[in-house]
């Protein structure tokens, strides 16, 4: 079976920089569409980002390249004369049109949707900012931390003791990227319907809000803003969340249902917890949450995570201890499903471990096929006649 290509054909102008908006354009990449990312001659400043100092010093920095395999790259200074009619051209043939400007930018540089629109009728034209326009705070930046702070993920992160926390890696900056390629897909389609432009405005906010759903749905409701959770489980249930055990290691547990219930206690060796008219159901369990989860952690403190964890899973029990990035990755688990795969960047053919797209497609995992390259190498091609 061939490679899926469900974006073959589908050519995509990228005027976008950093995480979430090459974010987006590479999972349309990574689909089989022709991307052609606009810099400026400067590069944008991913390129000397990450934590290998040779591809840095080629502008191949693994912060660019996360995110910018399967394009091709020119550089071109919007403001020299000629340079917005250049990219206008590019647009004529083109079937998606992606910024990520500041609100407002983008038709001052008239890259605006009707300039875009009127050099291609059918375009599907994507904005992706911070706010996203309207409302009181709809004109400023961010980067994905400030947004963590605005959207109240913060303030449901660490504990009391930690205070306020932002999630370790930058989430919203990816989920936008994820929101907007399923954004532009469904436009896509919409084009292809109605045979008419279509406009996708997507915020990093909204992102942010949307991926704490149920947060955002009680306290639309109720008006009560949720606690700081720490490493507790988001159902609140009494058997579920974290443990400390033997060897000072963390594991995160979900008994939920009955079943699993039982199979805990069984596997502690405490299954005289379900005689205890204090825990004999749920709603016992929830009222007298402390003293069972005092028992639990007293069971989990005689061994080690690890042995937990295995004894847990041979159950069918929800559990994991706490690992690192590369705990996880010596282990092999994101390797099996095709999800990261070397790929030989820059001069001297460094084996970078690039990401592929988050799902099998016909059991293809869609990985990258070209690697990210230098600044302006497809300048000839596609600004034959621009100053650049």
């Amino acid at each position: 079976m061939t490679r899926p290509a469900p974006l073959h054909g589908i050519r995509v102008v990228d005027l976008t920089q950093v995480l979430a908006g090459p974010y987006c354009t590479y999972q349309l990449a990574l689909l089989g569409a022709e991307v052609i990312k606009i810099e400026p001659p400067s590069g944008e400043f991913t390129r000397l980002g990450g934590d290998h100092k040779g591809l840095e010093d080629q502008g191949l920095g693994l912060s660019y390249c996360t995110q910018n395999a399967d394009k091709q790259t020119v550089s071109l200074d919007l403001k020299a004369e000629g340079a917005i009619d250049a990219v206008l051209n590019l647009v004529r043939d083109a079937d998606i049109f992606v910024q990520n400007y500041r609100p407002g930018v983008a038709e001052r540089l008239g890259l605006g949707i009707e300039a875009v629109k009127a050099a291609n009728p059918t375009i599907v034209y994507c904005s992706i900012s911070a706010y996203g326009g309207e409302g009181p705070v709809g004109h400023r930046p961010a980067y994905d931390h400030v947004v963590q702070a605005m959207s109240g993920i913060m303030a449901t992160t660490g504990t009391p003791e930690t205070g306020r926390l932002k999630v370790g890696a930058p989430y919203i900056d990816y989920a936008t990227g994820l929101n907007a390629a399923f954004a532009v897909m469904s436009a896509l389609r919409e084009r292809d319907r109605t045979g008419e432009a279509q406009t996708v405005d997507v915020a990093m906010l909204d992102t942010a809000l949307t991926l704490m759903a149920n947060n955002l749905v009680s306290t639309a409701t109720t008006g009560v803003s949720p606690e700081p959770l720490g490493n507790e489980a988001a159902s609140r249930s009494p058997s579920s969340g974290c443990f400390a055990c033997a060897d000072g290691e963390l594991l995160m547990l979900a008994a939920n249902n009955e079943r699993q219930f039982r199979d805990l206690c069984a596997c502690v060796g405490r299954a005289d917890i379900l005689e205890d008219a204090r825990w004999s159901n749920p709603a016992e369990r929830r009222e007298n949450q402390d003293g069972l989860r005092q028992v639990l952690a007293e069971a989990f403190a005689t061994q080690d995570a690890a042995h937990w964890e295995w004894e847990l899973d041979a159950l069918g029990v929800p559990a994991s201890r706490s690992r690192t990035l590369g705990e996880l990755l010596d282990e092999g688990q994101p390797q099996a499903r095709g999800l990261v795969s070397p790929m030989a960047v820059g001069e001297d053919g460094v084996s970078v471990q690039m990401v592929g797209i988050g799902f099998r497609l016909n059991g293809d995992a869609l990985t990258p096929q070209r690697a990210p390259r230098p600044l302006g190498a497809d300048n000839k091609r596609w600004l034959p006649k621009s100053n650049s």
